[in-house]
């Protein structure tokens, strides 16, 4: 799905950074995509998408 539409930024793209990346900011993303620079409207969801893979991600790391 796009998230940002100004730049064509995609949902797989900003988990992509996070997971491969260690993204885990808005601040840090805007590092590696143009994103909110327009507009500013898919800041908001691209911070949900970062937290829910963040999430995502940790449940399935071992422990020790």
């Amino acid at each position: 799905m796009f998230v940002c539409i100004c730049k064509g930024i995609t949902d797989h793209q900003i988990k992509q950074l996070v997971t491969e990346s260690g993204v885990g900011s808005i601040r840090e993303l805007k590092q590696h995509l143009p994103l909110g620079s327009q507009c500013g409207t898919c800041v908001k969801v691209a911070q949900n998408i970062i937290d829910n893979t963040i999430i995502d991600e940790s449940l399935f790391k071992e422990v020790g």
